[in-house]
C-alpha cells in the first residue's frame, strides 16, 4: 500500500481509541491511449435504433456471493463470481478495442457492483434517457431468484451501446474473437424517461427513470447534507427531477475544423506554460497552444526566480491549474505571494503585464493567482476577488457567447454570473467591487469557456 501507516486516533468519555488500515497491496497498471477522442464512457446517448449489449464473460454461471445484492439481506452468499476463463477476457477487451477504433460503440460500462441492472441504470442516469430491460436472452431460470442473479450478479462483463445499422459488422468483430456465445441484446432506448425490465414481454418493473435516479443518489444526498450545506445539497439533489435538464454537456456555436490549420503569423508566438508546485495542467495546456499554432516552453516558477527564464522571452503566459498550495481555498493566494514578495519577480511580471505585445491567461488556480496580481496589471482595478460561496464547493459552468461588446453594467453583471461559475476554483465565488451604472468600463467581448478584457494598451487578459 502506498502509506503503511494509516491509523486513526481519537478520544472520548469511554477512552482512547484506534483503528489502523490493514496493509494490503495495490497493483497500478498504465497504458498508452493513441487517441483521446475514441474514449468511451458510461455515458447512455438516445437514439431510436440504438441497442445495448452485454458480454457475459460469467457465461451464464450468475454467481452472487459476495455481491451487493446478497449484503442489501444481510447475507454472505455461497459462490463469488470468478475469472474461469482468462482468455475469454482477453477477446473481449481486443474486440472492443476493435470496436472502439471503428467508432461503432457509443458508450460501455463493466459490469461490477450491482451486477448489469446497475450499469443499465446508471448509464441511463448519465444520459437521462428511458430503458427497456429485456432479459429473455440471458442464461438462466425463470423463477423469482433466477431473474435475481441475471440482473444483480457481478460476475466479469461490459455492457456496450451500438447503433443497430453496425450490428451487422459487430457481429462479425465478435464471432471472430469467439464471444458469440456469450453476447446478448439486453435494452433499448425510451424516449419518456421511464424504465421497463421485461422477460419476453412480461414487465417485471415499470418505474420513472428520475425516481430510480433520486433513489440511486439518495446515500450521496444525505452525506453532502451533512457536510456541506444543506439547501445547496437539497438543491442539487431536486435537479433530477428536472426531466429536461441535459446535465453536463458542451453547445458549440462554431465548427472546431475551422480551427485545425492555425495560421497565426509566418513566426510562431512563443507561450510560457507558467506552473508552480502541484499544477497539473500544463502538458494539456502545452498541447492545446502547440496546436494553435504557438511555441510552448514549460516554465516552473522556480525557472524564474534562477533565471533560467524571463518573462520577457515570451509573447504569451499561460497560468495552469492543478493542485498548488495543496488546493485548499485561497491557493491561487499562495501563488500570487510567492510573486508579490519577491521584489525581482514582481518586477518582472509587472513589466510583462505593461506590454503591448503580449497576452495573459489564468486557468483554475492560476485564473485565482492572476486576480491576487492585480495591482501590477494596468486596467485591472476592477477585477473582483474570490470569496466562499455558499456551498463551499467548486461550481461549474460556462461563460455565455456573445458576439457583441459587454459595455453596459446590466449585461456585465449577466456575464458574470456565467464566469464566477466557471472558474472551478472550489468554494470560491467571484467578488465585484460596487461599480455604479453608466461607468467607463472598457468593452469586453464574452465566449464559451472565458471572458476576454481587452486592456488600455492593447495587450489581452483572460480568464478561464
Amino acid at each position: 500500500k502506498d502509506s503503511m501507516s494509516m491509523k486513526s486516533v481519537w478520544s472520548d468519555a469511554q477512552g482512547d481509541h484506534a483503528v489502523a488500515a490493514p496493509v494490503s497491496l495495490i497493483v497500478s497498471a498504465f497504458a498508452p491511449v493513441d487517441d483521446v477522442r475514441k474514449t468511451r464512457t458510461p455515458q447512455a446517448v438516445y437514439r431510436e435504433d440504438a441497442e445495448f449489449w452485454l458480454i457475459d464473460l460469467g457465461n451464464g454461471r450468475n454467481r452472487l456471493g459476495g455481491s451487493a445484492l446478497a449484503q442489501a439481506y444481510g447475507q454472505m452468499g455461497d459462490s463469488a463470481p470468478d475469472v474461469d476463463d482468462p482468455g475469454l477476457i482477453r477477446n473481449a477487451f481486443l474486440a472492443i478495442q476493435q470496436l472502439i477504433e471503428k467508432g461503432w460503440i457509443c458508450a460501455y460500462h463493466d459490469r461490477s457492483d450491482g451486477g448489469v441492472i446497475a450499469s443499465l441504470l446508471e448509464m441511463s442516469f448519465a444520459g437521462r434517457i428511458g430503458l427497456d430491460v429485456d432479459v429473455a436472452s440471458l442464461n438462466g431460470t425463470r423463477d423469482e431468484a433466477g431473474i435475481l442473479g441475471l440482473l444483480f450478479n457481478e460476475e466479469a462483463g461490459a455492457v456496450i451501446q451500438i447503433d443497430s445499422e453496425h450490428r451487422g459488422r459487430i457481429l462479425e468483430v465478435i464471432d471472430s474473437h469467439g464471444l458469440r456465445a456469450v453476447t446478448h441484446r439486453i435494452a433499448t432506448p425510451r424516449d419518456d424517461h421511464r424504465i421497463r425490465i421485461l422477460d419476453d414481454g412480461r414487465v417485471l418493473l415499470d418505474a420513472a427513470r428520475v425516481d430510480l435516479h433520486r433513489k440511486w443518489s439518495e446515500t450521496t444526498w444525505r452525506l453532502q447534507a451533512l457536510r456541506d450545506n444543506e439547501d445547496c445539497a437539497n438543491a442539487e439533489h431536486g435537479r433530477i427531477l428536472d426531466t429536461a435538464d441535459p446535465g453536463l454537456h458542451a453547445s458549440l456555436t462554431y465548427d472546431p475544423s475551422q480551427f485545425d490549420q492555425p495560421a497565426i503569423s509566418k513566426t510562431p508566438p512563443r507561450v510560457a506554460i507558467l506552473r508552480e508546485q502541484g499544477v497539473n495542467g500544463h502538458i494539456e495546456m502545452a498541447a492545446a497552444f502547440k496546436r494553435a499554432g504557438f511555441i510552448a516552453t514549460d516554465v516552473a516558477m522556480h525557472d524564474l526566480l534562477a533565471g533560467r527564464h524571463k518573462l520577457s522571452e515570451f509573447q504569451g503566459l499561460a497560468a495552469c491549474g492543478g493542485f498548488s498550495f495543496g488546493d485548499v481555498l485561497g491557493a491561487g493566494g499562495g501563488w500570487a505571494k510567492s510573486i508579490l514578495f519577491n521584489e525581482g519577480l514582481r518586477d518582472q511580471f509587472q513589466e510583462y503585464f505593461f506590454r503591448e505585445d503580449a497576452f495573459t491567461l489564468g486557468v483554475c488556480n492560476g485564473c485565482q493567482m492572476l486576480a491576487h496580481l492585480k495591482a501590477l496589471i494596468p486596467g485591472a482595478g476592477h477585477w473582483p476577488r474570490f470569496v466562499r460561496n455558499l456551498s463551499e464547493q467548486c461550481s461549474l459552468g460556462t461563460c455565455p457567447s456573445s458576439s457583441k461588446p459587454v459595455t453596459s453594467w446590466s449585461r456585465w453583471r449577466r456575464v458574470r454570473r456565467f464566469c464566477c461559475r466557471g472558474c472551478k476554483d472550489r468554494g470560491f465565488r467571484w467578488s465585484f467591487p460596487t461599480v455604479k451604472a453608466g461607468s467607463n468600463w472598457p468593452r469586453i467581448r464574452a465566449s464559451t469557456g472565458c471572458t476576454v478584457r481587452p486592456r488600455s494598451d492593447s495587450s489581452i487578459t483572460a480568464g478561464l
